[in-house]
């Protein structure tokens, strides 16, 4: 027979193991938690905006391509043309700094016969140079210049905006009020409420300065002689997307 000692000592041994198979169960959320934790989550959209604005500053490549029998005598022509080039440029009032070379090639040119190549002919130099042009109605008139001081290579003619900030701001209203508007909608055929902005964050590398539609290019090859030309620098448009989450009541 147990004693009353050992009966309180067989007791507390046993609420022990009660307490300690409890603790090893499995966990289980009450009915709806998740979803409940779904639904906290809101409504996400994403929500976008475009400005247009004209551009107020060009791009443009120029450049000169010579022939001749010698490498000397062929790098020499384009040095010369390419100086005239240059001081075209300044007589317009172009800044050193907004000429850049953006390319410069010599190559042989072989002669082919019946039995592949059976010397050369010669050998052609290739400068190119990258304008700046600050002033977007003299666009026309540079490329006159060029042209006439020797340049027989004009392409890529570009516009853009110096400083976007302003058609940034425009557009980003715009994708704000485009995300509350598509958010409304859902919640409204979803027989919800929409609360107050929980998160808000821009789209990243989606917004950019692009010409709009066909209007904002220009360009084409010169020919020695030819008038300048009537470039057309159109608009360009800025495009931001936001994605933001509203909660619902």
């Amino acid at each position: 027979m147990f004693g009353q000692k050992e009966k309180r000592f067989m007791i507390v041994v046993g609420l022990l193991l009660v307490a300690l198979l409890a603790a090893c169960q499995p966990t289980t959320s009450a009915p709806g938690a998740a979803q409940t934790a779904a639904e906290s989550g809101g409504i996400t959209v994403i929500g976008r905006g475009e400005a247009f604005g004209a551009p107020d500053r060009a791009e443009v490549n120029v450049g000169v391509e010579t022939f001749a029998e010698t490498v000397e005598e062929a790098s020499s022509q384009n040095q010369a043309t390419v100086e005239s080039i240059m001081a075209a440029l300044e007589a317009e009032g172009i800044a050193r700094e907004d000429i850049q070379t953006s390319n410069y090639s010599l190559w042989a040119e072989q002669v082919y016969g019946d039995r592949g190549p059976e010397g050369i002919a010669g050998y052609r130099v290739s400068n190119q140079v990258r304008v700046t042009i600050r002033d977007i109605e003299q666009v026309g008139d540079v490329i006159a210049a060029v042209t006439g001081a020797g340049a027989n290579n004009v392409h890529g003619v570009s516009f853009s905006v110096a400083d976007p900030a302003a058609l940034e701001a425009e557009a980003r209203a715009e994708a704000i009020a485009n995300a509350r508007e598509r958010a409304e909608s859902l919640a409204e055929l979803s027989g919800l409420e929409l609360g107050d902005v929980t998160v808000i964050s821009e789209v990243i590398g989606q917004s950019g300065v692009v010409p709009y539609g066909d209007r904002g290019m220009g360009g084409g090859a010169m020919v020695e002689g030819a008038a300048g030309p009537g470039i057309s620098p159109g608009e360009l448009s800025v495009g931001v997307e936001v994605q933001v989450t509203f909660a619902i009541r």
